[in-house]
C-alpha cells in the first residue's frame, strides 16, 4: 500500500489525484502500461542520478517513459559535475526509502533537487510511482509546479 509520507505530501500540495492499485509484478513502467491499458507517453519515470566522484551529489529526474534522460549533457550541467550515472537500486532505496519501480517525486528528502522534463507539462495527466510497487498515482502535471524543490527543465530528455 502507498506510504503514508507520500499521501501526506500529495495532500499538502492540494492537487486532486487518483490512486491506482496495481499488481506489484507489473510495477515497471512498460509492463504496467501494457497490463492496464495506459499510454506509455503519459507515464512519468522518476530516476535518481548521482555524480561519479566524491562528494556524491544526487538528484531526482522525472521524464516521460517514451524519452531518455539526458544524463551526459543536461543532468551533468544541472548537478554541476563532470560525470553522472544512475544511482544503484541500493542507493535509491537508502536515499528515498523506495524501491525501483515505485520511486516517486513525492516525499523525497527536502534537500534532494528534483528536475522535471518540460515535456510532462504538456500532458493532461501523468502516471507516476506512488512510493510502492503496488500502486501508481494519476495526477495533473501541474503538481510539479507545487513541489518546493522541483525545477521544470527544457531538454531534460531526448527522444528515443
Amino acid at each position: 500500500m502507498i506510504d503514508e509520507r507520500v499521501v501526506q505530501a500529495l495532500d499538502a500540495l492540494g492537487v486532486a489525484y487518483e490512486l491506482m492499485e496495481i499488481d506489484p509484478a507489473f510495477a515497471d513502467t512498460a509492463a504496467c502500461c501494457e497490463k492496464y491499458g495506459l499510454p506509455l507517453a503519459s507515464a512519468g519515470n522518476t530516476i535518481v542520478v548521482a555524480s561519479k566522484k566524491e562528494p556524491r551529489r544526487f538528484g531526482a529526474c522525472v521524464v516521460t517513459a517514451t524519452t531518455r534522460l539526458d544524463v551526459n549533457h543536461t543532468v551533468r550541467a544541472l548537478l554541476g559535475v563532470a560525470k553522472v550515472s544512475f544511482a544503484t537500486a541500493e542507493e535509491t532505496k537508502a536515499l528515498t526509502g523506495m524501491m525501483i519501480g515505485g520511486v516517486t517525486v513525492f516525499a523525497l528528502p527536502p534537500d534532494l533537487p528534483i528536475y522535471v522534463d518540460d515535456k510532462l507539462m504538456q500532458l493532461d495527466w501523468v502516471i507516476l510511482g506512488s512510493g510502492s510497487r503496488s500502486s501508481k498515482i494519476k495526477i495533473s502535471p501541474e503538481v510539479f509546479r507545487r513541489i518546493p524543490n522541483a525545477t521544470i527543465v527544457p531538454g531534460l530528455s531526448v527522444d528515443i
